[in-house]
């Protein structure tokens, strides 16, 4: 990684040195911010590619195996819990479906309603990368130590409960 640090406050500086009537201060937050999540984004998904998965393949993956036995959720629930629209699970689920790792089947109450089910090579997949995902979270906590994510993860939680209301 770069030293983003110091490119943001060279950042800052150029606009305080451009705009001086203006309040820069929020690049120090926010732009940082943002070049952790990037970084920690490229980071995650190097781990689940090498398990053959994209960041939306490991989403879906891990929603069905969190929601317990027996591994399904229908599909506009596993759309809210994944964050994406039923169309663009579709794709997903085409591409997990095409590899054997999950499978579709109509809810026996409602024709209309689909399901998504985990297979057990889906189960088997998933398992061996949640454990190497966490694995990496912990790697990429360590480095930052103990007190600072003692610190920070309330800080991130308040925040992200103010910017989720509606």
């Amino acid at each position: 990684m770069t030293d983003d640090g110091d490119r943001i406050a060279q950042i800052q500086a150029a606009w305080q040195r451009e705009r001086p009537d203006l309040d820069v201060s929020p690049q120090g937050v926010i732009g940082r911010l943002h070049r952790v999540a990037l970084e920690l984004t490229e980071r995650l998904t190097a781990v689940y590619a090498q398990h053959g998965l994209s960041e939306g393949d490991f989403d879906v993956l891990a929603t069905l195996r969190r929601a317990g036995a027996p591994y399904e959720r229908a599909a506009g629930e596993l759309a809210d819990h994944t964050l994406v629209t039923t169309g663009g699970l579709t794709k997903r689920v085409d591409r997990l479906e095409a590899r054997g790792l999950v499978e579709r089947r109509v809810e026996a109450s409602d024709a209309r309603r689909r399901v998504i089910r985990l297979t057990p090579a889906g189960r088997a997949l998933i398992d061996e990368a949640f454990t190497a995902h966490m694995t990496n979270e912990h790697h990429l906590l360590d480095e930052l130590g103990a007190a600072d994510v003692e610190a920070i993860e309330p800080i991130l939680t308040r925040w992200l409960a103010l910017l989720d209301r509606p």
